[in-house]
């Protein structure tokens, strides 16, 4: 009994952690800009979040490709975050 209440708080811990780390990137995804023209589930200027992730699942060079459009300016608008936050916001799409 005792080993499973450790396992639901180690399960209830890491679930934690997921959101927080997920919130703090809706967070810089705020602060970057990238909300001004992109949601998470539905299309304003650009597309949502969740369509870009559906777009390139499955493609493993989608994260070097999508953070190099970016910090180039090709096919996109050029972003003004550092290009260590713009990988991780590209990471975070792609989890989606």
């Amino acid at each position: 009994m005792k080993s499973i209440m450790i396992a639901l708080v180690a399960a209830a811990s890491v679930a934690a952690a997921g959101l927080a780390n997920a919130a703090g990137e809706a967070e810089l995804a705020q602060k970057s800009g990238c909300m001004n023209c992109h949601a998470l589930d539905t299309k304003k200027i650009g597309p949502a979040f969740k369509d870009i992730a559906a777009k390139f699942k499955g493609k493993a060079d989608a994260a070097d490709k999508l953070t190099a459009s970016l910090v180039e300016g090709k096919g996109h608008t050029k972003v003004k975050s550092s290009e260590e936050d713009t990988k991780t916001l590209v990471k975070w799409v792609l989890s989606m």
